[in-house]
């Protein structure tokens, strides 16, 4: 009975996908070169607005022409603005007595800057506020006093605060702004978040809201060396941390030592990038003006000094790697697409996915776009994760189904889930849309061992080969994802 019923499953899912003429296979040996050639120090991190990120997309435009990819209405580019903070050094010592040698930390392995640090040098006593709240419900300056001081915060804000409380305390630059108000010259945050190591520094780019502090300088120390910041004070970094959880309220205190910060930052408000943009003509005359987009962020979180690059191999290199693959596999492939395939990388997706949103907002006309499939970081984790269940089961389900005609049945199934990132602007106008990611692969995001050794080479394959079957499905019509344009709503940030 088992096997009847597996049978039977079977049948119905021929029925429901075309057949394929040929199998294809992704290749091992030119994912990886794309992910090294992107994660390479060339491209310095790829920080949109940046040179480095444009010679990347150079790189990606000469592999899509390659493979018969053309740019769309002629033009490969879509250009526009970013925040652009480029930071070319630091230096972050401390110490007790002035007489005393220094403690220096070094950029890269013991800090970072905040990816929107002002420039500048402060050298002063320092206060420790916990996660930098001076609300009324919550102050955690009212019983220091942080005029003249460098302030010691950590990132993110408390869970047992209401989100009226913290709503404008999430970033580092409301922090900052705090900081600032009460009189202080520097910040330093120390980097809580439960995907980074406690030894291991990551970058950033997206810092809030405007207005920029220019001549404010913000870094960020790992846990490990707060805990050597905090040594021999009132509280350790982790009696301070353990306070704050268990008994809900501040833990502030003055230290006995002093920090020495330098920033050189070189920061541009509106610096120069672009999304790549190419289009896969469809061989059908009929469906040729419907779409499937298909994309990927480009761009990274760049590079500090001279010394530390955040490479960006799997994220993400390896969506970047894995659409060029598509790519080559269609031009080779004797099943063709009878819809347009879109291929669309995406710069300053750290700056709150900006470049999906300006694709998003430009593209005409959007009803043709029947759906969007994103991939995003697919090369270490233990198994495919396809977010957009909840919100597009039919379109997760055309997934579903190549993955178990075509691949290896290694997509979860159990979770519910809605649509992420970049997919996020997509949604936003009704376009049905679908993440296709790792799951259990966060341990090397944004942090300089993001490199090419450490993907794991079996998934990022399954991963571009569920890709390519679910955007080659899509493309022969008979998914309608226009059925839901009705409900579709004019894009707004």
């Amino acid at each position: 009975m088992k096997i009847g019923k597996v049978l039977v499953f079977a049948v119905v899912m021929v029925a429901l996908c075309p057949l394929r003429m040929v199998a294809q296979t992704p290749s091992i040996d030119s994912l990886i070169d794309h992910i090294r050639e992107l994660s390479s120090s060339k491209y310095e991190g790829r920080l949109a607005g940046t040179e480095g990120y444009m010679e990347a997309a150079d790189y990606v435009i000469e592999q899509l022409a390659q493979y018969g990819v053309q740019p769309y209405k002629g033009e490969w580019a879509q250009y526009f603005e970013t925040e652009r903070n480029k930071i070319e050094n630091c230096t972050f010592n401390s110490y007790v007595n002035a007489n005393d040698a220094r403690q220096v930390y070094v950029l890269g392995k013991d800090f970072v800057c905040a990816g929107m640090t002002g420039r500048g040098y402060a050298e002063a006593p320092v206060v420790f506020c916990g996660y930098g709240i001076d609300s009324p419900a919550f102050d955690e300056y009212e019983k220091v006093d942080a005029k003249g001081k460098i302030v010691m915060v950590l990132s993110g804000v408390p869970s047992w605060l209401p989100s009226k409380v913290t709503e404008n305390y999430r970033y580092v630059r409301d922090k900052a702004r705090v900081a600032q108000k009460h009189g202080a010259c520097a910040l330093v945050v120390v980097n809580m978040s439960v995907s980074c190591p406690s030894g291991e520094v990551q970058g950033t780019v997206y810092g809030g809201e405007l207005p920029h502090l220019a001549t404010f300088p913000i870094i960020m120390p790992t846990r490990d060396c707060a805990s050597r910041l905090l040594k021999n004070e009132t509280l350790t970094f982790d009696e301070a941390v353990q306070a704050l959880q268990n008994r809900h309220e501040p833990q502030s205190f003055h230290l006995r030592k002093k920090f020495a910060i330098d920033v050189n930052a070189n920061y541009h408000p509106a610096a120069l990038t672009a999304n790549v943009i190419g289009i896969y003509p469809g061989v059908k005359r009929s469906m040729a003006n419907e779409y499937v987009v298909v994309g990927a962020q480009l761009d990274g979180v760049g590079m500090q000094g001279t010394t530390c690059l955040f490479p960006g191999a799997d994220d993400n290199a390896t969506g970047v790697a894995a659409l060029m693959e598509v790519a080559r596999m269609l031009s080779e492939s004797p099943d063709q697409p009878n819809r347009s395939v879109i291929f669309v990388l995406f710069s300053a997706g750290e700056q709150q996915h900006l470049g999906s949103r300006i694709f998003v907002s430009n593209f005409t006309p959007l009803n043709r776009i029947e759906a969007y499939v994103d991939v995003n970081s697919i090369g270490m984790g233990d198994s495919i994760l396809v977010l957009g269940n909840m919100r597009y089961p039919d379109l997760w389900n055309v997934a579903l189904k190549v993955d178990s005609l075509y691949c290896t049945r290694d997509m979860v199934t159990s979770l519910k889930t809605s649509p992420v990132g970049d997919a996020t602007a997509f949604f936003k106008v009704g376009i049905p849309s679908i993440n296709i990611t790792n799951m259990g692969g966060s341990r090397h995001v944004r942090v300089p061992s993001d490199m090419t050794e450490n993907i794991d080479r079996t998934y990022i394959v399954k991963a571009t080969q569920l890709l390519f079957e679910t955007v080659l499905d899509l493309s022969f019509g008979e998914y309608q994802g226009r059925s839901n344009a009705s409900k579709r709503i004019k894009f707004t940030n």
